[in-house]
């Protein structure tokens, strides 16, 4: 063999060598950032879409490089993987921690609500009993009026039933919040219209 074939099949050698070296390397870095990648996958897909879609997209590619072999490549973009990994955790994190805090609120609110409307409603009921009973109806209110108002005082306890389904059946706080709310405007709208104090 002269010196430059020798030459030749070192240096073919000593590639061999290399890209065998970085073989291992490059199958731990890329089973590490899938295993990172799974790790926030579900919480990005919730809340970060559009980002997870993007790292999912360079992962693709480093383990594409893998199948063909391409450790050094695959060495020299994990960096960048790795960070955009760390970047979507917290995009993630991040909006989850606010999507609990709305929900947090939203559902005191419907304790708020669950305290306060049923009294509202059996004070409509508790009025409407009592001004069926008396002669004479006090100032503002006449028959055609309170007859109104047990019509509509008739679908309150539907109504707040339907509310009170809709966080028990659905698990829907913000729905819930939002048909309470109308029950309770509802009442006391019904308040006023005879003659009650709204509390």
């Amino acid at each position: 063999m002269n010196k430059s074939n020798w030459l030749a099949a070192s240096a073919a050698v000593m590639l061999m060598l290399s890209c065998s070296s970085q073989r291992a390397p490059a199958e731990q870095t890329v089973a590490d950032i899938d295993a990172a990648l799974s790790a926030v996958h579900d919480s990005a897909a919730k809340n970060s879409p559009d980002s997870l879609h993007t790292v999912e997209a360079q992962v693709a590619t480093l383990k594409a490089n893998l199948a063909k072999g391409d450790y050094k490549e695959v060495l020299a973009d994990a960096p960048a993987a790795n960070t955009a990994i760390a970047a979507l955790k917290q995009d993630a994190d991040a909006k989850q921690a606010t999507a609990d805090a709305a929900l947090a609120q939203t559902k005191q609110h419907w304790l708020t609500l669950s305290a306060n409307v049923p009294k509202l409603i059996a004070g409509v009921h508790s009025q409407l009993e009592s001004l069926s009973k008396t002669r004479r109806l006090p100032k503002g209110v006449s028959k055609a009026s309170l007859e109104s108002a047990k019509a509509d005082a008739a679908s309150l306890d539907s109504m707040w039933a339907d509310a009170t389904n809709t966080v028990t059946n659905e698990d829907n706080y913000a729905g819930a919040v939002a048909k309470g709310q109308a029950v309770r405007d509802k009442a006391t709208e019904l308040m006023q219209k005879l003659g009650m104090k709204a509390s």
